[in-house]
């Protein structure tokens, strides 16, 4: 696909957002094929390996010829908890590990609504343990996740926090739902200039937390105690739904004394990173993630 102006990109992206009314199984499959049409050759030179943490949890190591060895990325994709993948996320991988000169470790968690909440987080606790057990250090683990992959990330620290586990030096996430009940104006003020929708959030909430509580802390970040996390780096676009919660949320991790970037991309929308082979700015803030990562 050639490049687009991000306007242009929106519209296309809009014509390929699959339809959430239909079968969970179709829904993943439109997704899939959905972001397939996006990576264009970005993992082409990408060495992928799969590795078995648990018989119903698989993940994948991801190497290009710049990686290294120092870091190792723990990746988590998007897909609103109830679809995505590692291959549907390769190319956006393969450019993480370029970027950041490391190896990634990307985890095809379990999905809603057959495993509801908290399953992702316990799979990202168990990946975590993994790399460990492997005697990867965790000074040299950074967790980086995507939207709902972003929402896992911070799961995955809170975790490791409340049961004194080794922490991470650091973590990246990109467009995270921070708030299950999606509380800011931008959900309004931005519903024209984002692909996804308040019908789908709200279908998000309902599927993934299947009744449980939205201000539980592991799946709502921004209810957390937040004192005693790694630094943190985040990213949003102004023209996000989700741009006032995440805004909100960075603001409450300063004031729990956490040391965090966040990075404002003017006019982007939601995950605009997976879009880099399109607009320049998506390759914009890869760049920046592997920077961080290289100097967690």
């Amino acid at each position: 696909m050639t490049r687009q102006t991000p306007a242009d990109l929106l519209t296309i992206i809009r014509s390929f957002v699959p339809d959430m009314t239909k079968p969970i199984a179709t829904v993943r499959k439109d997704f899939s094929a959905f972001y397939d049409e996006f990576q264009e050759d970005a993992a082409e030179s990408a060495h992928w390996d799969l590795i078995e943490i648990r018989p119903d949890l698989p993940a994948y190591r991801i190497t290009v010829p710049e990686s290294t060895g120092n870091r190792t990325v723990l990746f988590f994709h998007g897909g609103g908890f109830n679809a995505g993948s590692t291959g549907d996320h390769l190319g956006l991988c393969a450019r993480i590990a370029r970027a950041s000169k490391a190896t990634v470790f990307s985890v095809d968690y379990r999905l809603a609504p057959e495993h509801p909440f908290p399953a992702a987080v316990e799979d990202a606790v168990a990946a975590y343990q993994y790399l460990i057990e492997m005697d990867v250090g965790a000074h040299r683990i950074i967790p980086v996740g995507i939207s709902a992959g972003g929402t896992i990330v911070l799961g995955l620290l809170l975790a490791l926090r409340d049961r004194k586990l080794p922490m991470p030096v650091g973590a990246a996430c990109m467009s995270p739902m921070v708030d299950m009940n999606f509380s800011g104006e931008s959900v309004v003020r931005n519903r024209e200039s984002d692909w996804i929708s308040a019908a789908r959030l709200a279908n998000i909430r309902a599927t993934y937390l299947a009744g449980h509580d939205p201000t539980d802390p592991l799946a709502s970040p921004i209810a957390a105690r937040l004192n005693g996390l790694p630094r943190l780096y985040l990213q949003a676009g102004t023209h996000e739904l989700l741009f006032d919660s995440i805004s909100a949320f960075v603001e409450k991790t300063r004031w729990a004394g956490v040391p965090v970037q966040f990075d404002v991309w003017e006019g982007m929308f939601h995950c605009w990173q997976v879009f880099a082979g399109q607009i320049p700015e998506g390759q914009e803030a890869i760049e920046k993630i592997g920077k961080f990562v290289q100097g967690a």
